[in-house]
């Protein structure tokens, strides 16, 4: 983004990208649906204030019509996720790479950032190490997570000692370990929905998960996962639409029906039921006691899966060693972009969203910096 941005300019471009070929990451986000943003109400309220300043100008309206610009229409679903009409991250990365080769932007793969020096950009590449001369550079490194696609974190003791105040990563979008008894073997890969998720203070979330050998992932989970890496304690609510006292009619049973039985009459499906039995031992048999602890199920997690698991990382350079523009203060003509930054979204299109957003405005920076014009000017990336 920040490369379209400056090329459009009239601006020559060098985009190195470390991996055989671009993209890895995005296109491994569209294998199973590019959610590329959100159309919801309150978009920029889920970053951090200080980062919402990085969404300015480009929000959800703007990147929907930005891929209807490279021939991809979209559609947005009723939770408010939008989606390309192919689905898939693939075309709208071709069309993409196409057009940047079209204003001119030269790709080079297998060149991997190893510092500066004199004023230069240093690239371990096949070739050797490469030295090449930039007025300006954005960097969009990635995060800490998903090194096998390129986002090793690998940069920030480069930076650190560059001056740069780079915090500690940590997981973010990520599933929480559980340790599940034998019995729960079968229901792995199985989608847990129709709960909601509850946090202390009351706040809920909808949305499903799915139980895995290693414990508990997907988009509900995501969504609450800042405050469980925080410490935050977790309970199901498994008859959300219903108040206890409907929860307990539900519940009441005829003599003689097993727990198994109450719950499924109950309609509770049966990887609900599962999760009943495993985390709410013993259960109550009075049909009040049963459904309150229903709908308060304890969850009990044994802290977040490791970071190279995790969809994107919290942590990164800080917002207070960049400039409003993205430029890195104690590196003048450098910026970054992405998941190097240190703003964390939830999945859902505000992760994808964001990282978009700060590349425009990184590339804004760089034409700013260099009046937006000047035959031979050179731009890293």
């Amino acid at each position: 983004m920040a490369a379209e941005t400056v090329s459009a300019a009239g601006l020559p471009v060098l985009v190195a990208e470390a991996k055989p070929s671009a993209a890895r990451k995005f296109l491994m986000a569209g294998k199973s649906g590019l959610n590329i943003t959100h159309a919801g109400p309150g978009f920029a309220q889920v970053f951090d204030a200080e980062w919402r300043d990085m969404l300015a100008g480009f929000g959800p309206d703007q990147v929907q019509d930005w891929c209807r610009g490279l021939g991809q229409e979209v559609f947005t679903g009723s939770s408010g996720r939008v989606f390309p009409v192919a689905m898939k991250g693939s075309p709208l990365m071709r069309a993409w790479l196409a057009r940047l080769a079209g204003q001119g932007v030269e790709l080079r793969t297998r060149w991997r950032w190893a510092g500066f020096a004199g004023g230069e950009a240093l690239f371990d590449t096949p070739q050797g190490r490469q030295a090449v001369a930039f007025s300006a550079c954005v960097l969009a490194l990635g995060g800490g997570s998903w090194a096998r696609l390129g986002s090793d974190g690998a940069w920030a003791p480069l930076l650190r000692a560059l001056g740069v105040q780079v915090d500690d990563f940590a997981p973010a979008n990520m599933g929480f370990r559980v340790d599940w008894s034998p019995a729960m073997a079968r229901f792995f890969g199985t989608p847990v929905k129709g709960c909601a998720l509850v946090l202390p203070g009351g706040r809920r979330e909808r949305g499903e998960f799915v139980l895995s050998a290693r414990g508990v992932e997907g988009g509900g989970i995501y969504a609450v996962s800042r405050d469980l890496r925080g410490g935050a304690a977790l309970v199901l609510d498994l008859f959300p639409d219903l108040t206890v006292a409907q929860a307990a009619a539900r519940l009441g049973g005829r003599a003689g029906d097993s727990m198994g039985n109450r719950l499924r009459k109950a309609r509770l499906s049966p990887v609900a039921a599962a999760l009943a039995q495993e985390w709410g031992r013993p259960l109550p048999q009075d049909a009040g006691g049963l459904a309150a602890r229903l709908k308060a199920l304890p969850v009990p997690l044994r802290g977040p899966r490791p970071l190279d698991e995790a969809i994107s990382t919290a942590g990164g350079i800080s917002r207070a060693a960049v400039t409003d523009w993205l430029e890195l203060r104690a590196l003048p003509g450098v910026f970054a972009a992405g998941e190097m930054l240190g703003w964390e979204a939830p999945t859902g299109g505000w992760l994808l969203t964001g990282c978009l957003a700060s590349g425009k405005r990184a590339g804004q920076g760089v034409l700013a910096r260099l009046g937006r014009g000047g035959a031979g000017q050179s731009c890293v990336s």
